[in-house]
C-alpha cells in the first residue's frame, strides 16, 4: 500500500501545507522586525524633535530639506514623525 498514489498525494499535501505555514510563520516575523525597527526609527531625541520644529517653522513641510539637517534621517521618517506628532485634524462644525 505504500505506492498508493492517494496516499502520496496527501503526504505532498500535508508537506506543503506545512511549509506554507512555515512561510506565514517567517512572514509574521519579519513584519514584527519591521514594525519594531520602524518604531524605533519614529523615536527622536529631543534635539531632534526641537531641530524638525524649528526648521518646520522656517521652510514649512519640505522633509528632504529638514532631513539634510538631521544624520541619519530620511525624509520619509521625519514626515512621518511630524504627522503622528501634528495631526492637522481640524473639523470645524
Amino acid at each position: 500500500m505504500a505506492d498508493d498514489p492517494m496516499q502520496k498525494a496527501e503526504a505532498s499535501d500535508d508537506a506543503a501545507s506545512i511549509s506554507s505555514r512555515g512561510e506565514v510563520l517567517d512572514l509574521v516575523a519579519a513584519d514584527e522586525n519591521h514594525s519594531s525597527e520602524e518604531a524605533k526609527k519614529l523615536e527622536f531625541s529631543e534635539d531632534e524633535e526641537t531641530l524638525i520644529i524649528r526648521m518646520y517653522n522656517l521652510v514649512g513641510d519640505r522633509w528632504s530639506l529638514i532631513a539634510g539637517r538631521i544624520p541619519g534621517r530620511s525624509a520619509e521618517e521625519i514626515e512621518k514623525y511630524w504627522n503622528s506628532r501634528h495631526s492637522t485634524d481640524q473639523t470645524t462644525d
